[in-house]
């Protein structure tokens, strides 16, 4: 009995994946839900299990290939070690001749070769590109939104071949290919610059009366609650507080409608060895600050263990970026689309403040930066957020008062 392995359903949206690599060969044992094979998909990557156990006996699709879901991946016949017949076909090439046998199989001939995906469609219109001129990885010939986004950088990649001067040895650079992720977030963030009417206000907050809360508390509440009292949460209670008074900062644009959230799903940007992801803390305002806690410290775990789903990354309304733990101590944070609005923390560092009765002290300071999108935002709702960010920092008894 031969049991195919399949890609599974991504996520809302979510229609095609890359393989990113197999953990068996053709052959090998393999244990019923064992991660067999890895996909990369614009957003996340996921290990496929095996739907029994068995021997691989069959891989249709190989590493870099583009699928969609529900394609045949490859297939496990009946045995628990390695046995003959698999090793009577150990390529890749012959799985092609299996995938005819479904009768949709001849339909890719039909189409244009360059038909593209529609989120590739989408992408190309929105990047000033004709998907008909592109090259497409996908099945049946088909455009990707990665081919879109190589399409796109393809003019800026050329630029540095006019003679300017002699290129690097070869034999001193390293070329990779572009993981799935790395393209999505550029393109992403392409799109957001080519947008949005992108623009940053900056503020400064002295965080001496949190450190002052946080040093009281924070062995009783890792105690009481089990997780450390961090910072993030009092910034996400801040900005909660903040979306409040200014909902245009929690909304998007929807064609020519304005849709404002009466919701709070806050996104943390998390850094990992693949890239930037954005994990969405769920119904903040509805958390305790144990509650954000713990929450950020589960989705921080799961980012750097590559186990991020679908749900933890998408719906977000408003997002939180801290390149003060790498650091920085001023950015320019980028748009998350489609949110309107984002907030970029900074390091803190002591510098010197005139205080309200004229002395000058050192005094722990963090720069605090709000981009938005200025054809839903106007400049003094943008301030003003930013000013109630301040406040509830400086004063966070502000935050347990709704004050």
């Amino acid at each position: 009995m031969t049991t195919q392995i399949t890609v599974p359903t991504l996520g809302e949206s979510v229609t095609e994946a890359t393989i990113a690599k197999w953990f068996k060969n053709v052959g090998d044992a393999v244990k019923a839900d064992e991660p067999i094979v890895e996909l990369e998909t614009d957003k996340v990557t996921v290990e496929v299990p095996a739907p029994a156990a068995g021997v691989l006996t069959e891989i249709v699709a190989a590493a870099g290939t583009t699928v969609e879901v529900g394609a045949v991946l490859g297939a496990i016949g009946a045995g628990s070690g390695a046995v003959a017949a698999p090793a009577a076909k150990p390529a890749a090439a012959p799985a092609p001749a299996a995938a005819p046998a479904p009768v949709a199989a001849p339909a890719p001939a039909a189409a244009p070769a360059a038909a593209a995906f529609p989120a590739a469609a989408k992408l190309a219109a929105d990047v000033g590109l004709n998907p008909i001129a592109i090259a497409g990885s996908g099945k049946g010939g088909r455009v990707t939104k990665g081919d879109v986004i190589a399409a796109a950088a393809a003019p800026a990649a050329a630029a540095p071949k006019a003679p300017s001067g002699p290129r690097a040895k070869a034999d001193l650079e390293d070329r990779v290919a572009m993981t799935r992720l790395r393209r999505t977030i550029a393109g992403r963030l392409k799109e957001a610059q080519n947008t949005a009417a992108m623009l940053t206000t900056f503020n400064e907050v002295d965080m001496g009366a949190l450190f002052a809360v946080r040093n009281q508390y924070k062995d009783q509440f890792e105690k009481r609650h089990g997780t450390k009292l961090g910072f993030m949460s009092f910034f996400v209670k801040a900005c909660i507080s903040a979306l409040k008074d200014w909902p245009a900062v929690n909304a998007e644009i929807d064609g020519t409608d304005l849709v404002y959230k009466k919701y709070y799903d806050i996104g943390v940007a998390v850094g990992t060895p693949q890239g930037l992801v954005v994990p969405v803390v769920r119904n903040a305002d509805q958390l305790s600050f144990a509650g954000v806690e713990q929450a950020i410290a589960g989705l921080g775990k799961k980012a750097r263990d590559g186990k991020l789903s679908m749900e933890d990354l998408t719906g977000g309304t408003f997002t939180i970026s801290n390149g003060g733990v790498y650091g920085s101590l001023m950015s320019t944070p980028i748009l998350n689309t489609p949110q309107s609005g984002i907030l970029g923390m900074h390091k803190v560092q002591q510098r010197p403040m005139v205080m309200p009765d004229g002395k000058i002290e050192a005094r722990p300071m963090m720069y605090l930066a709000l981009s938005y999108d200025h054809r839903i935002i106007d400049g003094r709702e943008a301030v003003s957020f930013l000013v109630r960010v301040k406040e509830c920092i400086e004063d966070p008894q502000r935050i347990l008062l709704d004050m």
